[in-house]
């Protein structure tokens, strides 16, 4: 394939999603990691995109909407360094007694690599959350329901009613998409009806979410971005500021 038509591919699919893993575009150009690597450098160079680890970002920043959605895999590769430092300070705000809902997803998931040893229960859909908690001492509740692959998640009418029983101190939710038209999103509608389940059962709610989910909007939304406090490592516009609870970390 010519250079100029895997930079048209590679700009297309980054700009359409707002963010697009090595590995997503490696399969899609059907070419080596490293000259997908060397694509990224001289898109970056030429500011027509942001290359980060793992990846590139969109230097659009209006509201877009997209349907598409990572795997889990390819979900981890991106913005580590930032979703460390949201899930580090994400930990610092659980407390002795909480008793708290951790949603599926890759920011979540690392949250618990920094949860101090306190006496908290926890409940989550996710089997590698349960694991990872249930190995660092604490007591872990899973939801019951169907296993969505793509995102490891447990959704479903089972998981719904499950949630309905209790009363959180505290929620931490993934995210796909946020947007002050668009509110908080998520492309599948099972999982949005979790999320949004969890969020009505739920004192306070924080959301995760790196820099790349601002002005994306995804298939159905779950939630007002005034229901929730947004903990991201920086705003990429500051308007969202005027709307929302956020907490900018880096």
């Amino acid at each position: 394939m010519l250079t100029e038509k895997r930079h048209s591919i590679i700009l297309n699919t980054v700009n359409k999603q707002k963010s697009a893993g090595l590995t997503e575009l490696c399969e899609l150009l059907n070419t080596s990691e490293s000259t997908v690597r060397r694509d990224l450098s001289i898109l970056d160079e030429k500011g027509l995109l942001t290359k980060v680890r793992g990846g590139a970002i969109s230097i659009v920043q209006d509201d877009s909407f997209t349907s598409a959605e990572p795997n889990v895999e390819e979900k981890a590769e991106l913005f580590m360094e930032e979703k460390e430092a949201i899930a580090r300070y994400a930990a610092t705000l659980i407390e002795d007694g909480d008793f708290v809902y951790i949603d599926a997803g890759t920011t979540t998931e690392k949250l618990i690599d920094f949860i101090p040893s306190k006496s908290v229960t926890f409940v989550t859909n996710a089997f590698i959350n349960a694991k990872k908690l249930a190995q660092s001492g604490f007591k872990v509740i899973i939801l019951e329901g169907e296993v969505k692959a793509s995102t490891e998640a447990i959704i479903g009418s089972e998981a719904i009613m499950a949630l309905m029983r209790y009363n959180f101190t505290k929620c931490f939710m993934g995210v796909n998409g946020i947007s002050i038209k668009g509110g908080l999103s998520t492309p599948d509608k099972s999982e949005a009806s979790v999320k949004a389940t969890a969020i009505s059962r739920s004192k306070e709610v924080f959301i995760l979410g790196d820099h790349s989910k601002f002005g994306k909007i995804t298939s159905v939304k779950f939630s007002e971005l005034n229901r929730c406090k947004i903990i991201t490592d920086k705003v990429p516009d500051k308007k969202y500021l005027t709307e929302a609870s956020i907490k900018e970390v880096l």
